[in-house]
């Protein structure tokens, strides 16, 4: 949903999408949903080309080495590509790749904390939150699928995915040790809100609904209580410890998110 008086930026993949199309064969009672989940992806993954690029800018003001803002560039186009990828399963499917963006949001910069903190609380966000659970997420989809094209495209997307993750948790490994006990409170101060938000987005793309039909999972469809029960055991299991043992106060700040 959008705020009141702004307007989606209209999205065409199809010539791109086109050229990729995979052959399917879809059982027509799921098609329908298989398009809206597949395009509903095509947006979100070409939409994030935004985040990596806004990335690239904040490493090179903290005076990171060209390959390193370079490396980071790459993932926007790692991104868009994700996005044509899923729009060429929207067509595969009889659909067309076409959507709206949200309207475009610059990265955060978080002014009131020097370039380096600021770095911090954007990698945090990205890649220890959200691209971590991204990797669980998809994992776990791209293991309850048989061989076939499907199955190709999310290994592609995975790949990618795990090295955005890693993006955050390698900086945020070399990094954390600098920080001290007042900068870390302010980590853990923003990590609160960054995991409401994480789970305030993750949560409306993971609606609950009845049981799904026999090779729905084939078509990269997954029921929403399965996936939010994932999306919680990874914060839980995964994020939260790994970010306490950097010295971040992780834990205190998942459990106040609903205050935040």
């Amino acid at each position: 949903m959008h705020a009141i008086g702004q307007t989606p930026r209209p999205l065409d993949l199809r010539a791109a999408a086109r050229a990729l199309r995979p052959t399917l064969d879809a059982d027509p009672a799921l098609r329908g949903a298989a398009i809206a989940t597949w395009r509903q992806r095509m947006i979100n993954e070409y939409g994030s080309a935004a985040v990596f690029a806004g990335l690239a800018g904040q490493f090179a003001d903290v005076g990171a080495s060209a390959e390193e803002v370079d490396a980071v560039a790459a993932m926007a186009d790692e991104e868009q590509r994700h996005g044509v990828l899923c729009g060429a399963v929207v067509e595969a499917l009889g659909g067309r790749a076409v959507g709206g963006l949200p309207p475009a949001e610059a990265l955060p910069r978080h002014p009131e904390a020097d370039p380096l903190e600021a770095l911090a609380r954007n990698l945090l966000s990205v890649g220890c939150l959200s691209e971590t659970v991204a990797v669980a997420l998809i994992s776990a989809e791209r293991e309850q699928m048989g061989p076939g094209p499907l199955r190709d495209i999310l290994t592609e997307i995975l790949a990618d995915e795990v090295g955005h993750a890693r993006l955050g948790w390698r900086w945020i490994a070399r990094h954390a040790p600098v920080f001290d006990a007042a900068a870390r409170s302010r980590l853990g101060d923003y990590l609160t809100v960054a995991f409401a938000h994480l789970e305030a987005h993750e949560l409306r793309f993971l609606p609950v609904g009845p049981a799904l039909p026999d090779g729905a999972a084939q078509l990269g469809l997954c029921h929403g209580s399965e996936a939010r029960a994932l999306f919680r055991a990874t914060v839980e299991s995964v994020i939260v410890p790994r970010l306490e043992s950097h010295g971040l106060p992780a834990r205190r700040a998942w459990r106040g998110r609903a205050a935040a």
